[in-house]
């Protein structure tokens, strides 16, 4: 099988993801980053009332037609406490910001415009215009009123407007489900003493990390050893749970060692694609079990997480009815890229900003897919085209943000 186009196969993966149909209500505390599975109205009016947007005296603007006229204060109007009564000719209510306009006033004289005189008395030093610091009521939104559309990603204004709209609980798409099969009898847990020829299991970590991003849940089915019974066991322990996705890390080749992707087959997977023409991940699966997606990660935790990030997140954030990461941008080469070969690659760099305020990107010296603390010290990767001559110095060149924030770094 000849290696596939990066861009062909990510093609090929979502082409047969939908967004998943399943919903559920959360209350508003859960709802931050949940999707909404439904128009969401307003069950009431807001605000409910005519208000004051300021702390002064509510009064009848006829009465303040010039400066100097004299009003006798007659109550006080605060938030939660409302004025009973009406405003009369020559009569004004002390009132607070938020606090209902009692009847009969159509302006509220700032307290900066009212001169305080003795027996419960103001003169305006201003001429107000009717209508002036009151909110009125329906200002914001009307009972009935769609606010947020089905579809709409929650975050923290969002949620402030659907409390406001007196929702507790909203109704939203359920997050896909992803297991994930870490294999290799060289594995250990982070915490424990390696023996020979063992390693920390790290993968899982990041890539369970990048599925909750792209709105995930996560089964986390451990570490199991290279033997078909076992990996065959977790198969079905992830089927038993229902799940969207699984997702395997390491183990995806067809070595002597490596048999995640022939257990797979006997247990009925159907085999899309893989070895896929990119450095670091050449041997990424990709198939399908029942109605489950399945991929399998390369072992080497640089490579899962670039394949996590080409081909895991996209498939997720389609299934969360999210939309693509924004993560594609442009800088210039901070030092001269070599040619590249036919496949894709994928160079960890940093970020920074030249004297004119260019972003700049600059390779790291070692690319090995094994060397983990280098992808943490990166910003984007630069990607290489298949075939790409040399770039010099000073040129754009296409960039992958591992963290988008980065974008606007001034280092």
């Amino acid at each position: 099988m000849s290696l596939l186009a990066v861009a062909a196969a990510q093609e090929r993966l979502l082409s047969k993801a939908e967004p998943l149909a399943g919903s559920e209500s959360v209350a508003l505390h859960a709802a931050d980053g949940r999707v909404l599975a439904d128009d969401l109205a307003a069950r009431l009016t807001q605000p409910p009332f005519d208000a004051s947007a300021m702390d002064g005296y509510a009064l009848r603007s006829s009465d303040a037609a010039e400066i100097g006229c004299e009003l006798t204060v007659i109550g006080t109007s605060s938030a939660g406490h409302a004025f009973s009564g009406t405003v009369g000719q020559g009569e004004t209510v002390r009132i607070f910001t938020g606090a209902p306009v009692p009847s009969g006033a159509d302006v509220v004289l700032i307290q900066e415009d009212a001169e305080r005189l003795d027996g419960n008395r103001i003169r305006n030093t201003f001429v107000p215009i009717a209508g002036r610091h009151i909110r009125p009521r329906g200002q914001d939104f009307a009972e009935g009123e769609v606010v947020l559309k089905c579809g709409t990603q929650l975050d923290f204004s969002r949620l402030t407007v659907a409390a406001a709209m007196n929702h507790a609980t909203l109704p939203v798409y359920r997050r896909p489900l992803v297991a994930i099969i870490a294999t290799g009898d060289e594995l250990v847990t982070p915490g424990s003493q390696p023996g020979m020829a063992q390693i920390v299991a790290s993968n899982t970590y990041g890539i369970s990390a990048l599925a909750r991003t792209a709105g995930a849940e996560i089964l986390d089915l451990g570490i199991v050893p290279d033997d078909k019974q076992q990996i065959t066991a977790a198969i079905e322990r992830a089927r038993e749970a229902g799940v969207d996705v699984i997702v395997t890390l390491g183990g995806a080749s067809v070595g002597d060692h490596d048999l995640v992707q022939s257990t797979l087959v006997e247990a009925g997977m159907q085999l899309d694609f893989w070895r896929i023409a990119m450095r670091p991940g050449k041997p990424l699966m990709v198939g399908s079990l029942g109605d489950m997606h399945v991929l399998g990660l390369p072992g080497n935790p640089v490579s899962t997480l670039v394949c996590g990030l080409l081909f895991l997140e996209p498939l997720l954030r389609k299934l969360s009815h999210l939309p693509p990461a924004r993560r594609e941008a442009t800088a210039l080469a901070a030092a001269t890229l070599p040619a590249n070969d036919q496949r894709q690659d994928y160079l960890r760099a940093r970020l920074s900003r030249d004297a004119e305020g260019n972003l700049l990107a600059e390779s790291y010296g070692k690319q090995d897919s094994s060397m983990m603390k280098i992808f943490a010290h990166s910003d984007c990767l630069i990607v290489r085209p298949p075939h790409a001559p040399e770039l010099p110095a000073g040129l754009p060149c296409p960039i992958l943000l591992l963290r988008p924030e980065t974008l606007s770094t001034d280092r």
